[in-house]
């Protein structure tokens, strides 16, 4: 048996070199504590967090309503597996089908669990549609999105960044351009069972459906007996003002995978499936071991308990106008820096007109943490509650930064 290195005091910087892969470009700060919208580092500097643990940390950081349930919980039952019932579990299922329409749903650890089991969610409806296993499994998905790691969400996704060096990739998946509805149109074909698109694309630049096209494949699903799948994973939880960033087009899907903000900072993923197609999945069908323990169901309802009893969905829809008109009017003075600002709610992209990463080192510099995303877009995820005034911080440091550049 290997034997453990010897115990030396190292900082986190030289632990991370030496044993941590190396698979993640970090920024060179060691995060120790956070309160609300601001963490502190090593070095006592704050910074105003808008990266949200790339929109995870939905209620900011240690809610005092969370970290008391969180607490509480696991005091009393951490974990039971799933072949056994806790109330936490049943009452969250509630609660999500309370805002996604009748259905049912799964648990699981995180966004890429909840887009696989979508994934084999099309699969057997392929099988109920042709009656034949392996014939129908085309599914439509988006250029420039973004499904996660797994091989059936890598392999939903168009990026070469994320496919590179892990081919032969599963096969069936297509890809149209987003908004335009016809390119969607000309890939389905009689194999086909299943559109997969985000509702918002996130790590693709942030590039909102417009609802015309939800609504427009909403229609295409429904003529040619498809499942219209909705990656709700950065987008959902209220980021948009809306639980679901799909009700601003008023439609329904018939999947929604959701994870990041559900559970506030526990690792949570979930994935809603419609009354018509709830059935698909049986004993044997598909599990998780550590989906939906009481302890992260916990997690995520104290997330629903804040959002609806602090009035977030409208405090994102109030404030996120106001903080969008002002990144536009800062877009239009600095053009030869910003090429636009685009999203809805909380959840922002920041075009710029060339390689964003020192925009974003100068403003974590200054105190504002951001997200990269797309080709050089700058995220901006603040959490559901963040301020008025934390808002307006934002685009003054955003601002400074421009102004020196």
């Amino acid at each position: 048996m290997a034997e453990n290195p010897p115990l030396i005091r190292s900082s986190a910087a030289e632990l991370y070199d030496a044993y941590v892969l190396k698979n993640y470009p970090r920024a060179p700060i060691t995060i120790v504590r956070g309160s609300g919208t601001t963490v502190w580092d090593d070095q006592g500097s704050a910074y105003l967090d808008f990266s949200s643990g790339i929109a995870v940390s939905s209620l900011g950081h240690c809610h005092p309503h969370w970290v008391a349930a969180v607490q509480r919980q696991a005091g009393e039952l951490i974990h039971t597996s799933n072949l056994f019932r806790h109330p936490n579990q049943g009452e969250l299922a509630r609660r999500i089908v309370g805002y996604a329409g009748p259905g049912r749903v799964f648990f699981c650890n995180s966004g890429a669990e909840a887009d696989e089991a979508m994934l084999k969610l099309s699969r057997l409806h392929g099988v109920r549609k042709s009656g034949v296993e392996g014939r129908c499994i085309r599914v439509v998905c988006a250029k420039n999105s973004f499904h996660g790691r797994m091989f059936g969400g890598m392999s939903a996704t168009s990026k070469e960044s994320v496919q590179k060096g892990f081919r032969p990739l599963v096969p069936g998946f297509v890809h149209g351009e987003l908004n335009n509805l016809d390119s969607f149109k000309r890939l389905v074909d009689s194999d086909t069972s299943a559109v997969l698109v985000e509702s918002v694309q996130g790590d693709g630049g942030i590039n909102p459906c417009t609802p015309e096209f939800l609504v427009g494949l909403r229609r295409l699903c429904d003529d040619n007996n498809l499942l219209l799948l909705l990656d709700e994973v950065q987008c959902g939880a209220g980021r948009t003002g809306r639980f679901y960033a799909f009700e601003h087009a008023g439609i329904r899907p018939d999947a929604i995978a959701m994870a990041k903000g559900l559970g506030g900072g526990f690792p949570i993923g979930a994935m809603w499936v419609g009354e018509r197609s709830a059935d698909l999945f049986q004993p044997g069908s598909h599990g998780s071991t550590f989906g939906g323990t009481p302890l992260a169901c916990a997690a995520a309802l104290a997330v629903l308990d804040v959002i609806e009893r602090e009035g977030l969905l409208a405090h994102v829809t109030r404030e996120s106008g106001p903080w969008l008109a002002e990144l536009r009017r800062m877009a239009l003075e600095f053009p030869g820096h910003v090429s636009e600002v685009r999203g809805l709610g909380f959840l922002v992209g920041v075009q710029m007109a060339r390689d964003s990463a020192p925009y974003a080192n100068a403003l974590r510099e200054r105190g504002l943490l951001t997200a990269l995303a797309g080709v050089n877009v700058i995220r901006l995820l603040p959490p559901l509650n963040a301020s008025a005034a934390e808002l307006a911080r934002s685009v003054e440091i955003f601002r400074e930064v421009l102004k020196a550049s």
